[in-house]
């Protein structure tokens, strides 16, 4: 790794980011800060790039630009040289810890509360299609390995992923990872949506859909709702209803001219709960709602928040805030009754805030 060993070595450091010779960024506690590392010209970055690429079996130059790679031990790279970067060649590297978080973990961390945490695992044992949205670096992979937990041990769990990041711990896990194109045309393209076809025919439990970013979207809500509930899925979006529009809009990258009332029932027929992730300006992940999606009035879905992270100002450096309940009661719940299984209404009771100043009766 050249001069970004020492950078490879620290654990605390999630994303390493080269723009140019002098230009050496890391986020460290989810704040981005300059290093003092520099290389001495684009053609040492440049040699860096290929090395990596040679390392993993790929290629890359002016004819293919632009390169995604994994090492071995799962850091992802990726790299552009000019024309694709006009400065020069970058490089953009994200790690993950030797340990992966589980949701004891992000509990502990401050990205969700205990009772938000036990109520995904309801909704993952009730077979539940949940979706979790939110931006870059917000989490949502993180997020999606913890929640992933609460799936049965005896279940066939199938992984769709551009880069295997999705780290499980049950034993049934068949992993799978697209492929671009080779320049020299000797092997085929493997897109998320051909994995995501190709799913179905490997007798899955559950699919795991690492970033739905395409046309996939048509045929992962088709498998959503034909006998793969508890399927789960991540996307980028700034809140859960702007996760239904981008749904919608790939879905209509399918190719196909589908009406937008027909494309909105496949969504809310298929996704049972949204879950917000957000990046704060502290530098802190936090989940910042879970959504129910209830049914379509019209041609708008219907959601409504179980949960939503309430802000309260600032504490030094850090936002102080709440993850709240907002009182209303699931309506999967229901299916939980019906099924003979108590659902955990407590977690949705409000707490009461005591008064400030109160006197203490004798």
């Amino acid at each position: 790794m050249g001069p970004l060993a020492p950078l490879m070595n620290d654990q605390d450091i999630t994303d390493i980011l080269v723009n140019g010779p002098s230009k050496v960024y890391v986020e460290r506690m989810g704040m981005i800060e300059k290093t003092s590392i520099q290389f001495t010209s684009d053609e040492e970055i440049l040699a860096l790039i290929q090395r990596i690429a040679a390392y993993v079996g790929r290629r890359i130059d002016t004819d293919s630009p632009m390169a995604d790679l994994r090492l071995p031990d799962g850091t992802r790279v990726n790299a552009t040289v000019p024309p694709a970067s006009v400065d020069g060649p970058t490089i953009s590297i994200r790690r993950f810890g030797r340990r992966r978080l589980r949701r004891v973990d992000l509990v502990a961390h401050g990205m969700l509360s205990d009772e938000m945490s036990e109520l995904l695992e309801v909704a993952v044992r009730a077979r539940k299609n949940i979706l979790v949205c939110g931006g870059t670096g917000a989490g949502k992979s993180t997020l999606l390995s913890a929640i992933a937990e609460a799936i049965p041990n005896a279940e066939r769990i199938v992984t769709i992923e551009d880069i295997a990041e999705l780290m499980l711990d049950q034993e049934h896990v068949v992993r799978m990872e697209t492929r671009p194109a080779d320049i020299d045309k000797t092997g085929r393209e493997i897109t998320t949506r051909d994995l995501v076809v190709n799913s179905l025919r490997m007798r899955p439990d559950r699919i795991i859909v690492g970033e739905v970013r395409q046309g996939e979207a048509l045929d992962m809500l088709q498998a959503f709702n034909t006998g793969h509930n508890g399927s789960m899925g991540t996307i980028h979006a700034n809140t859960p209803r702007d996760a239904i529009s981008r749904l919608e809009t790939m879905v209509l990258m399918a190719g196909y001219d589908l009406p937008s009332r027909a494309i909105r029932e496949q969504i809310v027929s298929a996704i049972s709960l949204f879950v917000h992730v957000r990046r704060f300006e502290d530098g802190v992940r936090r989940l910042e709602s879970i959504s129910e999606v209830t049914g379509i009035e019209g041609n708008t879905p219907l959601m409504q928040e179980i949960f939503s992270f309430r802000r309260k100002g600032e504490r030094g450096v850090r936002i102080a805030g709440e993850f709240m309940p907002t009182g209303i009661v699931p309506r999967f719940f229901d299916e939980l009754r019906e099924s003979g299984m108590e659902p955990p209404v407590h977690l949705l009771q409000k707490k009461i805030p005591k008064p400030e100043g109160a006197a203490l009766r004798r």
